[in-house]
């Protein structure tokens, strides 16, 4: 577990530790059932009060992250075993029939109407934060050929019927929550991010004391670049979060590098601009696989079309 601290920062020690975990739990580097460090061990390898590393396990408890039971280590709360491939789901839903008395073959007819019914056309993005909704909407948008909408979770509980017809997705964080207020068996996908490493190691490589400037329209993603950020803009640089949209285009006159979101990215003309993708290409595949589109038609259609206009005038001029 990689946790980098600036000691000298306005973002508190406990927080620092707690988005850092949080993220990397986001991004899979830690994974469910895995064990944390004591309170002491993880005090004793960031040398900081236990006290301080208490405080960001009790908000990893408050927010159902991981299982406390004592005398014990804390726990990332373990999901159920994935499964290989579909080979394995085809045959533990063989073995459940069988085992329960269903006809096989009457069992196929019916997984078959399902299937035709629950096609969806459209991709339901559900998360607590507007801003960070339009983030995912737009990124999704993008990458893939499916019209994208959103709701809040409020929104799904009282509305049910906003699942017709959709492929729900949702941020990790937030994806036991969704599933809970889903029918049982409806798939909901979570989404992961990509890490920021190349944003870091930027930051770190910078030879002058640099002003560094971050711009989303998530808050979410501002808190958590902070914390990540911190350990690497150390003494040396100073570090600006802006939330979208901004006061004035000028308020970025002074930056030296400009981390920007997707939609940031859009509004902001500058050549000191870096972009931060938040969906992890693998979500991008499994999404693009759940609604019946090869990766690549999804996520490149403005390539293909090229592809085939090249293709056109190569046969024109023979």
């Amino acid at each position: 577990m990689d946790i980098r601290l600036n000691k000298s920062s306005e973002v508190p020690l406990w927080r620092q530790i707690a988005e850092q975990v949080l993220f990397q739990i986001t991004i899979e580097k830690l994974k469910p059932g895995q064990h944390l460090p004591s309170v002491r061990e993880l005090a004793r390898r960031l040398k900081v009060h236990h006290n301080t590393v208490s405080q960001a396990y009790q908000d990893f408890a408050r927010r159902q992250w991981v299982k406390m039971q004592r005398g014990k280590r804390m726990t990332i709360l373990a999901k159920e075993e994935p499964l290989q491939d579909s080979d394995d789901l085809i045959n533990l839903m063989i073995g459940l029939a069988r085992g329960r008395g269903f006809d096989l073959r009457e069992l196929g007819k019916k997984i078959q109407e399902r299937l035709l019914a629950d096609r969806p056309d459209h991709l339901l993005v559900v998360g607590e934060e507007v801003g960070l909704r339009k983030l995912i909407q737009m990124e999704l948008s993008q990458a893939l050929h499916w019209p994208v909408v959103t709701c809040s979770l409020e929104d799904l509980q009282a509305a049910n019927n906003l699942l017709l017809g959709a492929q729900v997705v949702t941020p990790l964080i937030y994806h036991e929550r969704v599933t809970a207020l889903a029918p049982k068996g409806r798939p909901i996908l979570p989404i992961r991010y990509q890490n920021a490493n190349e944003h870091i190691e930027r930051i770190r490589q910078l030879a002058e004391p640099s002003f560094i400037a971050v711009v989303s329209i998530s808050e979410r993603i501002l808190l958590t670049a902070r914390s990540l950020f911190t350990p690497a803009i150390g003494h040396r640089h100073s570090m600006q979060e802006f939330l979208l949209p901004l006061e004035s285009p000028d308020v970025l006159n002074a930056a030296d590098v400009i981390i920007c979101d997707s939609v940031a990215a859009r509004q902001i003309q500058s050549p000191r601009k870096s972009l931060y993708r938040l969906i992890s290409p693998a979500s991008l595949k499994e999404i693009s696989t759940a609604m019946g589109a090869t990766p690549k038609t999804a996520q490149f259609p403005a390539i293909k079309k090229q592809t085939k206009k090249r293709a056109r005038r190569r046969s024109q001029t023979r």
